[in-house]
């Protein structure tokens, strides 16, 4: 065999490798783009599920507490702003707010036995519990995925990949804010 031929198997061969190994690293990097962008359609279909049994509830309390107007009109901006969240950081925040307003929603409850006995607000309870579970669960799902494509955006070689193509954006994870970790850190000391 001729040595200009053995050389020019040698390039293709080397050509083909390259060619591989960038087709499997851009595979991946759309992989793990996509698993976050399901994680994140999740997180958005549970709070819509949320956002839509939110009225159910105030609802259902308005008829024991009619006099819990500001309350009321918190949840409603809170749902608002949920519903209209673009970004992790938006979603986050709203998230914050919604958790603040059913709280004071759950709080007035507690004050009106005969609303705490009520089939329809239990079952309520219920499902807003459940899906807020899910939401955790989405949650922890987006972040595993937005912490996985980060990190192969970051290593070698596919950084280099990615910086040829250009197309794979680190994303945000969805985090509590400043104020909540804050209070996560400074928990009330328990002693008995």
């Amino acid at each position: 065999m001729p040595t200009w031929l053995i050389i020019v198997l040698v390039i293709v061969a080397i050509i083909v490798v390259i060619g591989g190994i960038i087709a499997g690293t851009y595979n991946s990097l759309v992989n793990l783009d996509e698993r976050v962008n399901e994680a994140w359609s999740d997180i958005t279909v549970q709070l819509k599920y949320r956002a839509d049994l939110i009225p159910n509830v105030v609802e259902t309390v308005k008829g024991y507490a009619k006099h819990e107007k500001e309350t009321f009109q918190m949840v409603t901006e809170a749902r608002t702003a949920a519903m209209g969240a673009k970004t992790v950081k938006q979603a986050a925040e709203a998230e914050e707010a919604m958790q603040g307003a059913l709280g004071r929603i759950f709080a007035i409850a507690e004050a009106y036995p005969e609303l705490k006995a009520n089939e329809n607000f239990k079952q309520l309870q219920t499902q807003l519990q459940d899906v807020e579970d899910k939401i955790q669960a989405s949650r922890r799902f987006y972040n595993a995925g937005a912490k996985e494509l980060n990190t192969k955006i970051k290593t070698f070689p596919t950084n280099i990949i990615n910086n040829l193509i250009g197309h794979f954006k680190k994303r945000d994870y969805f985090e509590v804010s400043e104020a909540e970790k804050a209070k996560i850190e400074n928990a009330p000391e328990v002693k008995f």
